[in-house]
């Protein structure tokens, strides 16, 4: 019969093909980016611009050496690279050392990144991992900050450490348009937002993520503001300070080291929420956002296993 001589034809998966791309979506983000980078570069001098491109320029040519050690096929027209040489340098003090970047970049790349197999199997951000190594390596660098060119404050501290040991409160018009000191692109809350709508109307981002921290940390933060008005700063103070907008929004929502199920996503979201405001309230650091993420980035893997969805057609697992 005819039906015997149909012949089927065999292709490798994915079937059914998508106008998407890592580097589109790379370029994504970084467009993203660049309200906030060229506001850093105006707010804190060229030598800001200077790290960026320092930054960048490790980042792409470690990934280029570890990719030909490995023999592995080429991979910087990704530019996963370069979205990891400008968050590194946005959550720097935006006059850290050039070697320091240097050396933080080469750390986000190789521990980061290339060390689990390259982009798509790192299990951590590798532009977190590199901030982290520096905290531990330059603990006096990375706890300078300078006061930019347009100030509402005399101090150069940042609204956190002012309000963490001083008690000194930051207004919020300085926090949300960025003139603060503080981590290079971390200080304008507003071209942040900006860029992260672009990204969550592309769904680049999972916009269940920064939602869940927002909330865990509005609602915690404002808790403890009801209990002590004079030692904790109120809700809005949490979300606009630090590097809650940056973190939350560009970090946590990394596609490889973020959960891929909706309700792992709120779970996530939430874990991130709360560390960060117990760091904050009751830690050493007045800083927490980047430790926050780090810890629930190692726990990603069972937060997929617990909230993975059953398979249709089949019973629940006792």
């Amino acid at each position: 019969m005819a039906k015997d001589n149909i012949q089927l034809i065999v292709g490798v998966s994915p079937h059914i093909k998508s106008r998407e791309s890592v580097p589109k979506i790379m370029l994504s983000v970084i467009a993203a980016l660049i309200p906030a980078v060229v506001f850093s570069i105006y707010q804190f001098g060229l030598y800001t611009f200077f790290l960026y491109l320092v930054s960048i320029a490790t980042c792409c040519v470690t990934e280029w050496a570890f990719i030909k050690l490995r023999k592995k096929p080429f991979t910087l027209g990704d530019f996963s690279a370069v979205v990891t040489g400008i968050l590194l340098v946005m959550v720097l003090p935006p006059k850290f050392p050039i070697y320091g970047v240097i050396l933080g970049a080469f750390v986000a790349i190789v521990i980061g990144k290339q060390i689990f197999g390259g982009l798509g199997y790192n299990i951590f951000n590798p532009a977190l991992i590199g901030r982290a190594f520096l905290a531990a390596t330059y603990p006096v660098f990375i706890s300078q900050y300078e006061v930019p060119r347009v100030v509402e404050a005399v101090t150069s501290a940042t609204p956190l450490a002012a309000m963490k040991f001083d008690g000194v409160m930051t207004s919020y018009s300085a926090l949300f348009y960025g003139t603060i000191s503080g981590s290079t692109g971390e200080v304008s809350a507003l071209l942040l937002i900006i860029g992260a709508i672009y990204l969550i109307i592309k769904k680049y981002i999972k916009w269940r993520i920064p939602l869940s921290i927002f909330i865990t940390v509005a609602v915690l933060g404002q808790i403890f503001h009801f209990i002590n008005p004079a030692k904790y700063p109120d809700a809005l103070f949490h979300l606009l300070a630090g590097g809650l907008m940056i973190g939350a929004l560009y970090m946590a929502t990394d596609m490889v080291t973020s959960p891929i199920t909706n309700k792992g996503c709120v779970f996530y979201g939430i874990g991130i929420g709360i560390l960060v405001v117990v760091i904050r309230l009751f830690g050493g650091l007045p800083e927490g956002v980047m430790y926050s993420i780090l810890f629930m980035n190692a726990i990603v893997p069972l937060i997929n296993r617990a909230t993975k969805p059953r398979i249709f057609g089949t019973g629940s697992e006792k």
